[in-house]
């Protein structure tokens, strides 16, 4: 095992990935020499060659839809965008191209493409590198969307994404790449896409989150249950297109309660999907109402003053108080 941050963590994956697949290819703007701006990709270039990864130029367009040519003629590429709030620029690529290939194709082709991006706020970035871009992508079909919580799971899914036959959008929060370290193994290992995770079991309360989120509701769990005897259970969706609908559903009808947090907008969120699907199957079982606590329908603001945007663990303890209230 080993004590990796989850930046090393998916640099090791990548690593493995390129030893035993000669078909894999990594690239995006300043991935080789410089080891992309978060130094992710670190020494890939030194080992693999330039021409198994390899620099392109400045166009988000450019990188994925080339991605997608590589990929349908046998390719197994794997392109990082510098921030997620850039994919924008590769919305078309993305929706129109490589998620519907597959089924406009009557399942002739099928589009194996990784794209990685970092996203998240708490690091003081300027405009649009802190975007939550994550449910614009959620609504598009053909598409699966990952957002590791932790090195371990980062590793495990990343490798489940490169193998995946159909195309993943791989995103990873900025303020995870070297916050904790965890322990990992060095070898390949796979974490189902789809597949939720319960970190903490509870019998109270049922918080559900992703991301850089799951710290923050685990701080609050651990709170709630010093502070107030009550056991909280936290829920990491890790894959959030695909839903794991069951674990959700199985947790809240134990506990009668639901807190969701997520980082990005509140309106048409991640979080507003997870809150129809208990509404839709977890009527009965609740005890209160749901809560939400996530950014407001807001513009990303000025370095300076984002901790007021962000949901923090005191937000998260109020939203669970509030379903434990008689």
């Amino acid at each position: 095992m080993s004590n990796w941050t989850m930046a090393q963590a998916i640099n090791n994956t990548l690593a493995l990935e390129l030893e035993q697949d000669s078909r894999l290819l990594v690239f995006g703007i300043d991935v080789g020499k410089n080891g992309g701006v978060f130094r992710v990709t670190d020494g890939l270039q030194a080992r693999f060659g330039e021409n198994r990864v390899f620099d392109t130029p400045l166009s988000e367009a450019g990188i994925v839809g080339t991605a997608i040519g590589m990929a349908l003629y046998g390719l197994h590429p794997v392109a990082e965008l510098q921030f997620a709030g850039f994919s924008y620029l590769a919305f078309n690529q993305l929706a129109s191209q490589a998620a519907r290939l597959r089924t406009r194709s009557g399942g002739t082709f099928n589009v194996p493409l990784v794209v990685r991006a970092p996203f998240g706020g708490g690091v003081r970035t300027p405009e649009l590198h802190s975007d939550n871009v994550e449910a614009f992508y959620m609504h598009v079909q053909g598409l699966k969307v990952v957002i590791p919580s932790n090195p371990y799971d980062a590793k495990g899914l990343l490798h489940a994404a490169i193998a995946d036959p159909d195309p993943v959008l791989f995103l990873e929060h900025m303020k995870l790449y070297r916050s904790f370290r965890q322990e990992t193994p060095p070898e390949r290992y796979t974490v189902p896409l789809g597949q939720a995770a319960v970190v903490r079991e509870g019998q109270d309360v049922s918080v559900i989150a992703y991301g850089a989120m799951v710290g923050v509701a685990l701080e609050a769990a651990a709170q709630v249950e010093q502070a107030d005897g009550a056991t909280v259970e936290v829920i990491d969706l890790r894959t959030i297109a695909p839903m794991d609908e069951e674990t959700i559903v199985a947790s809240v009808n134990k506990t009668g309660r639901a807190v969701i947090v997520h980082e990005a907008a509140r309106t048409g969120g991640v979080g507003a999907e997870v809150s129809a699907v208990i509404s839709e199957r977890c009527l009965y079982s609740l005890l209160k109402p749901i809560e939400r606590v996530t950014s407001p329908d807001t513009a990303y603001p000025v370095p300076m003053v984002e901790d007021l945007l962000l949901p923090s663990p005191a937000r998260v303890v109020k939203a669970i108080r509030r379903t434990l209230e008689p």
